[in-house]
Order: C-alpha cells, then structure tokens, then sequence
C-alpha cells in the first residue's frame, strides 16, 4: 500500500482497517486546513499515544524544511484526527523544549529512521503534540 493519498483513501473506507497498521507501526490520519487553499488536506502519519494526547513527528524524511501538513497547522492549529473509526477535532502544539526529549525517544523508537532524519538536517524536527478538544 502506497503511504500517501491511496492510504488516506483506503484508512478513511475502512476505519482504519486498511492503514492504521503500516510496516510495523501504526498510523493516524492528520487532516489540516490548507494555509493558502483553505482546503483539507489529509496525510497519513506514525503516531504513539502519549497520556491523553497523541504524538507525531514532522520529519520530513529529515528534508531541511518542514513538511506542508506542519506549516499548515503552525497557521491554523485546529485539526481532524482519525485513529481507526475515531475521528475527532484536535489542538496541535509543538513539543516544548522540556517535553522533546522524552517524546523524541518514544517516536524514535516507534520509527528509528527518525533519528537517521535529524542527523540529515539542521533543522531540529519537531514532536507534535495532538490535544483532543
């Protein structure tokens, strides 16, 4: 299964049945508001729960600049979140400088080519923090 648009598609038909378990890890669908279209934009993600809040990481694949998805959300922070037939409106916030660590190495363990990401930039890759509302 593709992990782009053909997952999106296939993990919102089925509940996740199709998707949520993806090379080992799992996956929630993030859908933003375009910051110039104004339109959705949904994208499949690696995701670890974290108390009541989900975590993600915009890595990028470790590219010097930050995925749409985290641009879009920097301007309008109100998110979609699906977790298999879970859909509900979150609050995005990057991981503070306090909470990064410990989230990093949870990501990082969830996904290890993380770290092989951040050794590719400059840029330090943010945790994003997913808060129900």
């Amino acid at each position: 299964m593709l992990f782009g648009k053909e997952h999106v598609q296939r993990y919102v038909e089925t509940d996740g049945e199709e998707g949520h378990d993806w090379q080992g890890t799992t996956v929630l669908i993030l859908t933003t508001t375009g910051r110039k279209s104004g339109e959705p934009r949904s994208t499949p993600l690696i995701y670890r729960r974290h108390g009541d809040a989900v975590l993600v990481v915009a890595s990028n694949g470790g590219a010097d600049t930050p995925p749409l998805w985290f641009r879009n959300l920097e301007a309008n922070p109100e998110v979609q979140v699906q977790i298999k037939g879970d859909r509900y409106t979150a609050r995005a916030r990057t991981a503070t400088p306090d909470e990064k660590p410990g989230m990093w190495r949870t990501m990082a363990a969830t996904w290890p080519a993380y770290d092989e990401y951040q050794e590719k930039t400059d840029r330090s890759i943010p945790v994003v923090v997913l808060e129900r509302v």
